[in-house]
């Protein structure tokens, strides 16, 4: 671990310590959950304004929330508390297991090869049974039904939902299709989203006063 890296995760101690913050000592998991989803999105629009001095402030918010849950977590009862050095253990051993074509003596062809031998990694691991499992119902509506049609798509799957309303289905659609053509649906819109702010901002000063 970096110095600058150890002293943060210090700090992170010392916050939550007696004698440290009260606010900070308060925090739960839950308490969190909104300021972990704002840093997230903040990070995403350092990245679409192409803002690096942003986006290196805004990663280290993020960082601030790993560090915060995982200090959290050590305080939990043994057997069940873990830190950021397991968290950051799972983790190497995560990108060793998931990558043998680096790692091991395993080879692909291209990049979807590569992605559909993480897949099949993440599968077995996992013990799942369903494509549908580990596909969080959280995550925007847009990013969601993405994430569901690639994972039908992987598995060879056209499932036929029953009838739910006109927009659903159309939207749900041009999701298919744009997954179809490797586009990510909740970028496009986001770009398209700025343009016609733009666009509406610029309406705004050409209008008359």
């Amino acid at each position: 671990m970096t110095s600058e890296l150890q002293r943060a995760v210090e700090i992170m101690d010392r916050l939550r310590s007696p004698g440290g913050c009260p606010w900070d000592a308060q925090q739960t998991h839950e308490s969190l959950t909104r300021y972990l989803l704002e840093e997230a999105y903040e990070v995403l629009e350092a990245i679409e304004t192409n803002d690096l001095t942003l986006l290196r402030e805004e990663l280290g918010d993020l960082l601030l929330q790993v560090l915060f849950h995982a200090r959290i977590a050590q305080e939990l009862p043994p057997g069940q508390a873990f830190g950021i050095e397991d968290v950051a253990g799972d983790l190497t051993e995560k990108l060793i297991r998931r990558h043998p074509h680096v790692f091991a003596d395993t080879n692909v062809r291209d990049v979807e090869e590569q992605v559909e031998l993480w897949e099949r990694l993440k599968v077995a691991e996992k013990g799942r049974t369903s494509a549908t499992d580990g596909v969080p119902l959280a995550q925007p509506a847009l990013a969601l039904a993405a994430k569901l049609v690639d994972r039908a798509r992987h598995a060879h799957l056209e499932p036929h939902p029953g009838p739910t309303d006109d927009i659903g289905e159309r939207l749900l659609a041009v999701v298919a299709d744009a997954v179809e053509r490797g586009v990510d649906p909740e970028a496009a819109l986001r770009r398209t989203a700025r343009a016609y702010r733009d666009a509406m901002i610029a309406d705004e000063g050409a209008a008359p006063r």
